[in-house]
């Protein structure tokens, strides 16, 4: 099984910017599709972004499309989530995780992601 672990989270202004990352090691990065989901104070954890192990396709979340941009390194193993544009209701706490077959698995600690208004 993989181990992801996420990093770049912090504490941002409203309208700034911050990129998030997601290191994976242990089970092969590629071919596995890559996701970046977020859980905001008292809510369900919600899908955010997804790129598929050749990079060749996105698909965003309506609520991040045009401001969020998710790529990746598969030479480093690793995920991105840039973020731009923030709002306070894009704080939270923000996971990836690996899409095997039908199902996400392996999800990281997460880190988490603060906007002042």
């Amino acid at each position: 099984q993989v181990q992801l672990v996420e990093s770049g989270g912090g504490l941002v202004q409203a309208g700034g910017s911050l990129r998030l990352s997601c290191a994976a090691s242990g089970r092969t990065f590629s071919p596995y599709a890559m996701g970046w989901f977020r859980r905001g104070p008292g809510k369900e954890r919600e899908f955010v972004a997804r790129i598929t192990w050749s990079s060749g396709s996105t698909y965003y979340t309506d609520s991040v499309k045009g401001r969020f941009t998710i790529s990746r390194d598969n030479a480093k193993n690793t995920v991105y989530l840039k973020m731009n544009r923030l709002k306070s209701e894009d704080t939270a706490v923000y996971y990836c995780a690996q899409r095997v077959a039908a199902s996400w698995e392996s999800w990281g600690q997460g880190t988490q992601v603060t906007v002042s208004s």
